[in-house]
């Protein structure tokens, strides 16, 4: 039960803020919000103001903002209608939404470095046989403090050191052992691996695994500020490259997950507290807005594209252009979400339901 009252925040909140922000660009635009709409199926509640109808219903998988005049059909003239607005207010309209999406990301991980996370020491845990460290004398046990002079406390400060150097290259590794600093001289291995889209790329490699020794971290608020762009940053990075590598067939779109896939791992991540769930909703957002971004029907990228073929033509395009791009949208959405949920039934309960067809 606690898990289904995680999974449900979570994806209420993200569908809250993007939505919100379509909303409130649209009212400081001059366009009138109809309905804000949280969710599908039986109205939990309903509020009629003015001018906006706010609606909760019991299925958070889903929600929207109905703006006045938002399509051709309903379209009337008046100057409060979305339609009645110039290409570049209908723009903030339409990017607002991701953007807060992108923003609430990076609030998150500028929270999680300020408050504090475990993260693993740079204590050697394990050597590897044909590695350098353990030519070296580097023992079990011992702590690194530095990589030719720079200064390292974390497992994630050293992997940012030595990721950086040459391949093949040597390094003078400060240790403490025994409450005694030595210095070693450790030739970096080359070796051939997958990154996280399964790229190859060559790395130097010490030849150590770490302790499993784990330490709060915390930053001052503008070092956390820092930090956090540079995680946005990173993850913006990576996941750009990774829609492209689908885009052109070089990744499987089976690495992508949906709803249940994040059910599957909110049920993990809520077992290791609130920093381990901010981390999550802030890497769901931030792809979130990234992928909400896309030129495809249905996608706010897809709604920005006409715009820029409306700024073009200098007229917008007609019902029948925009009945047929709704249906086209429709059917993309809907194949895409069959396409996710399928794949994540396979990932993370094939086992159990293929298991008495398997001899």
């Amino acid at each position: 039960m606690f898990t289904l009252i995680i999974f449900l925040f979570i994806l209420s909140l993200l569908i809250v803020v993007h939505e919100f922000g379509h909303f409130i660009m649209a009212r400081k635009m001059g366009v009138r919000v109809e309905k804000f709409s949280l969710g599908f199926g039986t109205q939990l509640f309903r509020k009629k103001t003015k001018e906006t109808e706010y609606i909760v219903s019991a299925i958070p998988l889903g929600g929207y903002v109905k703006l006045a005049g938002d399509n051709l059909e309903e379209y009337k003239g008046h100057s409060y209608e979305y339609y009645a607005k110039p290409p570049g207010k209908r723009f903030w309209i339409i990017f607002f939404g991701p953007l807060l999406n992108y923003v609430l990301g990076f609030l998150c991980f500028w929270i999680i470095f300020f408050a504090g996370y475990p993260a693993l020491t740079a204590k050697v845990g394990g050597l590897i046989d044909g590695f350098g460290a353990k030519a070296a004398g580097m023992q079990v046990g011992d702590k690194i403090t530095a990589v030719d002079g720079k200064k390292v406390e974390l497992w994630e400060d050293l992997q940012y050191i030595i990721q950086g150097k040459k391949t093949a290259s040597e390094v003078k590794v400060s240790v403490l052992r025994d409450g005694k600093e030595l210095v070693l001289s450790v030739k970096l291995l080359e070796k051939q691996l997958d990154d996280p889209l399964g790229e190859k790329r060559k790395v130097g490699l010490l030849g150590i695994t770490p302790y499993e020794e784990f330490i709060v971290t915390k930053h001052g608020f503008g070092e956390s500020f820092t930090l956090a762009m540079r995680k946005t940053w990173n993850l913006t990075e990576l996941t750009c490259r990774a829609i492209w590598r689908m885009l052109m067939l070089k990744l499987s779109i089976r690495e992508a997950t949906g709803p249940l896939g994040i059910f599957f791992i909110t049920s993990k991540v809520a077992q290791q507290g609130v920093i381990a769930i901010l981390n999550l909703i802030g890497l769901i957002s931030l792809s979130l807005a990234i992928f909400n971004l896309l030129p495809l029907p249905a996608l706010d990228g897809g709604h920005i594209l006409l715009l820029a073929i409306e700024k073009i033509r200098g007229k917008v395009l007609s019902i029948n252009a925009e009945r047929i791009i709704t249906q086209v949208g429709f059917t993309f959405i809907v194949t895409l979400a069959i396409i996710v949920t399928y794949n994540d039934v396979l990932r993370f309960f094939g086992d159990k339901l293929f298991k008495g067809f398997v001899r």
